[in-house]
């Protein structure tokens, strides 16, 4: 039997486009190659497609560490470079057994580097814009190929916080406190928003645009001095913008727990992790700049306020109508000083999250019983699952 035919998608135009080199960096590093023929896939942040005999083993090199991310730096991120002078373009990936799809190749004339390419499995590793959003799942429905991950519609919930907040609310989860509005609304009246926020939560207040991912665009604004500067920061980014009221207010901060969910219509939790950052908040730097950060796994809870936070993960997939994988992401309350339990609150779900050997999804499944080169085989066995129950589906009369 011939092996799958494995394409590791990474790179892509948004702002997160460093953080899926890591990501994919260890993907390819981890994956069997005695079960799958890996074929990595790269595009550039203009949107090239490309596809490198050095790809591979630029990315799987052992300089790919997370002290090398430097956002907008191709020199210091070694997978930048190859997709920055990538001379082997191809059209998007077509099945390589099936021909199921209604996303035809066109054929190309001229240089033999322009060709389709196909595969039986794309692992998109493609974080925030273009890549979690639903548009690229969109191609590769089109194109009738099995991919890892979220759907259409799980992957577009799942990226804009204004939508995923009101599936949340509809499914009865607790969230924070909160409120939306449009870029062209703030830049033409400024102070009337600053009134509907101020009128509606209390700060300290986290702003936050609507699709965005690694909390790239988001500050935490303490008074009106700082939320004017945090709003035209978010706004930069997209065109929605979400104010959230701090979680525990003035007693403290809130405790950042973490959830890793695996599966497809039967999905299961991980056992849960808290994040301490070394920064106020879990920001972009905090994450993949700066050291220091602890991650605690399993997190110090009852096991009643395990269990609660596990179920509320998947009710939150299944919320969003995910699929694949995702992590869920909570805040807990501080303590009362009577020693009553703080509340918790979804934050928010990510649908494809972190992806290196370091990052809270596998390794909270590693510490589950899953380790990282079985998560990447389960994750592929259900991206075939997906595509194989989507094909009983009748599309013409």
């Amino acid at each position: 039997m011939p092996k799958l035919r494995i394409g590791v998608l990474f790179g892509g135009r948004s702002g997160e486009h460093e953080v899926s080199l890591l990501s994919a960096a260890s993907v390819l590093k981890a994956i069997d190659p005695k079960k799958y023929e890996v074929i990595p896939i790269g595009i550039t942040k203009e949107g090239r497609w490309v596809t490198s005999s050095d790809a591979e083993r630029l990315l799987s090199g052992e300089s790919m560490t997370p002290r090398l991310l430097r956002a907008g730096d191709p020199q210091t991120t070694a997978p930048a470079a190859v997709l920055a002078k990538g001379e082997s373009i191809i059209v998007p990936p077509v099945p390589a057994r099936n021909k199921t799809g209604s996303l035809v190749p066109f054929e190309t004339q001229g240089s033999p580097a322009h060709h389709a390419l196909s595969v039986d499995v794309i692992f998109p590793v493609l974080h925030g814009t273009f890549g979690e959003d639903g548009t690229i799942q969109g191609l590769f429905e089109l194109a009738g190929i099995a991919y890892v991950g979220s759907g259409v519609l799980g992957s577009a919930t799942g990226m804009d916080k204004d939508v995923m907040k009101r599936l949340f609310a509809s499914a009865k989860l607790p969230i924070p406190k909160h409120i939306t509005f449009l870029r062209g609304d703030w830049e033409a009246s400024p102070k009337k928003i600053i009134s509907r926020i101020e009128a509606a939560l209390k700060y300290p207040l986290f702003v936050k645009p609507a699709n965005l991912g690694s909390s790239v665009g988001i500050s935490k604004a303490h008074d009106r001095k700082e939320l004017g500067p945090a709003i035209e920061l978010a706004a930069g980014y997209d065109r929605k913008i979400v104010v959230e009221q701090g979680v525990g207010g003035k007693r403290g901060k809130a405790r950042e727990l973490e959830v890793a969910v695996l599966g497809n219509d039967k999905p299961e939790a991980s056992v849960v992790g808290e994040v301490v950052p070394i920064k106020e908040f879990y920001d972009y730097e905090a994450k993949y700049l700066s050291e220091g950060s602890d991650l605690i796994i399993p997190a110090k809870l009852t096991r009643q306020q395990t269990k609660q936070v596990q179920q509320m993960a998947i009710a939150a997939f299944q919320a969003c109508d995910c699929s694949g994988l995702a992590r869920v992401d909570f805040l807990l309350e501080p303590e009362t000083k009577g020693g009553k339990a703080g509340r918790i609150y979804l934050n928010e779900i990510n649908t494809l999250p972190g992806f290196t050997a370091i990052s809270m999804y596998p390794k909270l499944w590693a510490a589950s019983g899953v380790p990282y080169s079985e998560l990447i085989d389960r994750l592929i066995q259900l991206a075939i699952e997906r595509r194989s129950e989507k094909d009983r589906t009748n599309y013409s009369r």
